[in-house]
């Protein structure tokens, strides 16, 4: 093969092996730069409020087993519950303008509230604490109420100085839509409480969950 021939085929290679190099090159800049990044995980839907008391006829009275006299009215403080590992401050708490119990704001995700218009724990009567499952930044101060077993003790610290133990009794799930109010919120001689939060699925359309979790509870130590 004549020299000049020689060069012009080795020029050509160079030029074809340059070009493949750019294109090679090119491809690993766009796949870096369009690469997807992980999709963060999606936030907690916000809790909705437990039902409102109705004005419903009061659930018959069973003494539990082992009660403590009633106490004279003192305001709660904080709660602890061992068997999930909870220890949270207490805000006492009315009603909405609608007539729905208020809970804490968002911002205090690991408070709970006492709903002041129900006996203080303690006093004869169901007393009701009420807090969010969870919040939009994540998980809230009862996430892990429904795991809570029968036999468990609830402590209530309060403005006396004295602190309230009650022994679970039961923990149970109800339809939002079937709320037992007569059961949760009806007088009773004895001094009880209940815990109310949120639980089932959370309905994006009506934006409130489908259930409510209801922990029921008797007064059974005092110091």
């Amino acid at each position: 093969m004549p020299e000049r021939r020689r060069r012009r085929v080795r020029r050509a290679l160079e030029v074809l092996s340059g070009a493949l190099l750019f294109v090679a090159l090119v491809g690993a800049v766009r796949n870096a730069v369009i690469a997807p990044e992980p999709a963060p995980p999606a936030p907690a839907q916000p809790a909705s409020r437990p039902p409102s008391p109705r004005a419903d006829p009061p659930a018959p009275a069973h003494p539990s087993p082992g009660a403590h006299a009633p106490l004279s009215p003192s305001t709660p403080l904080r709660i602890s519950i061992a068997a999930i590992k909870l220890t949270a401050p207490l805000l006492a708490l009315g009603t909405d303008s609608k007539g729905r119990p208020e809970l804490p704001p968002y911002a205090m995700p690991d408070a709970a509230a006492w709903l002041r218009d129900t006996p203080t724990p303690g006093a004869p009567g169901a007393a009701v604490l009420a807090g969010h499952v969870d919040t939009p930044s994540g998980r809230a101060v009862f996430w892990s109420l429904s795991a809570v077993p029968a036999g468990a003790a609830v402590e209530i610290s309060r403005l006396d100085g004295s602190t309230a133990t009650f022994t679970v009794d039961q923990v149970r799930t109800f339809p939002r839509a079937a709320f037992p109010a007569s059961l949760v919120y009806a007088p009773t001689p004895a001094a009880e409480l209940r815990i109310i939060t949120c639980g089932g699925t959370y309905d994006h359309h009506h934006h409130e969950y489908t259930d409510n979790v209801v922990l029921f509870a008797h007064l059974t130590d005092a110091h």
